[in-house]
């Protein structure tokens, strides 16, 4: 598998992502890189999203007739211009389409630029690591707010997060709150897919909050229908267990009677037609399922992750345990889940009402 364009494009071999193509010598430092994120067990998801960010880096570089070894802050200040000019191809509209927040749908979002930055600072402190000698051109920021002393050993220890020391070459991003589903739009979704799989897997996100990339790597021994558990592989290899909704249980037991082909995949979602049946279901294969759906149903907002976010908001609302939130949801930090609180504002609403109500009885 490989994403290709001209001289250089990343590909998927039998030991990770890489870069290819003629010019890929001269960026030798990169497939190190990245190889080396893979020995330390980074998941293919997030070694692809580096490996992607990387390419483009060296895309332009080769433009420009530079090299890894030539790069400055500055040569990283003009990359970062041309990145905040650079086009997207393919989405509808252009530049005559913006966003509800003014930005235009055709250029790279904030949060891709500084995808890009993260992916060229941790590749140079990977070279910095085997030659102290050389230093990091992405500048470190300021030394973040310390911890007090009530944090780092009060009652909430547990959940502070160390404040992190953010590059100053990072583009500024409005903190925007994700995107949900209503109950509308949930039903029309789930009535619209025609397979018990497809079915199952929408059930995982919306009503047991999995990721994606933890659907896609569910085994089928990971699923005990008759306790109704799931043993579950999230981000950073961490594992937890997640009660599974009935309905997406009997779901589940029919694709498993009924669909799943025959095969020596243990992965509990598998391909069922076409040149790789019996071959596990791809992040490929799985962002085509929603794709198609969304546009049957024009629910643009249908993607694997925005019904993982309905699930934490249906949780907010029913005023569930932030701590409960967390486990379910398999969040490292409780400021994450707390997100959710601002998802569910009839929940806000009803605690301040009751909260002024308090007041009004005290006075």
């Amino acid at each position: 598998m490989s994403v290709s364009d001209d001289g250089l494009f990343l590909e998927r071999g039998d030991d990770g992502w890489r870069l290819g193509g003629g010019d890929a010598g001269r960026f030798r430092l990169v497939n190190e890189y990245l190889s080396y994120l893979a020995d330390r067990n980074y998941s293919p998801r997030t070694t692809r999203t580096y490996g992607f960010g990387l390419l483009a880096f060296c895309r332009w570089l080769d433009s420009e007739d530079l090299d890894l070894a030539s790069v400055t802050t500055d040569v990283l200040l003009q990359f970062l211009a041309a990145c905040r000019t650079e086009l997207v191809t393919g989405r509808l509209g252009g530049a005559n389409v913006v966003g509800l927040d003014g930005r235009r749908t055709d250029v790279l979002s904030p949060a891709t630029v500084n995808m890009r930055l993260a992916a060229i600072s941790g590749l140079y402190s990977f070279r910095s690591m085997r030659d102290p000698d050389i230093s990091n051109p992405v500048p470190k920021g300021r030394e973040a707010k310390r911890l007090s002393a009530g944090e780092r050993t009060g009652m909430l220890a547990h959940v502070s997060r160390a404040p992190k020391r953010r590059s100053p070459l990072r583009v500024r991003d409005t903190k925007r709150l994700p995107k949900t589903l209503d109950h509308r739009e949930v039903i029309q979704l789930l009535e619209s897919l025609r397979t018990w799989r497809d079915r199952a897997i929408a059930g995982l996100m919306v009503f047991c909050g999995l990721r994606s990339a933890e659907v896609l790597a569910l085994d089928v021994g990971d699923v005990d229908i008759g306790a109704r558990w799931l043993r579950v592989s999230g981000k950073g290899g961490k594992e937890r267990r997640v009660p599974l909704d009935v309905d997406v249980a009997g779901v589940i037991q029919t694709y498993l009677l009924a669909e799943r082909p025959d095969t020596a995949s243990s992965r509990l979602f598998i391909v069922a037609k076409g040149p790789t049946r019996g071959q596990p279901l791809s992040p490929a294969g799985l962002r085509r399922i929603f794709r198609y759906h969304r546009d049957l149903t024009g629910i643009t907002a249908a993607h694997p992750h925005a019904l993982r976010h309905t699930f934490g908001s249906a949780l907010a609302e029913a005023g569930v345990d932030l701590a409960v939130m967390q486990a379910l949801l398999g969040h490292a930090h409780i400021d994450t889940t707390a997100r959710y609180i601002h998802l569910a504002p009839t929940h806000v609403k009803a605690e301040f009402d009751a909260a002024r109500a308090r007041q009004r009885a005290n006075t």
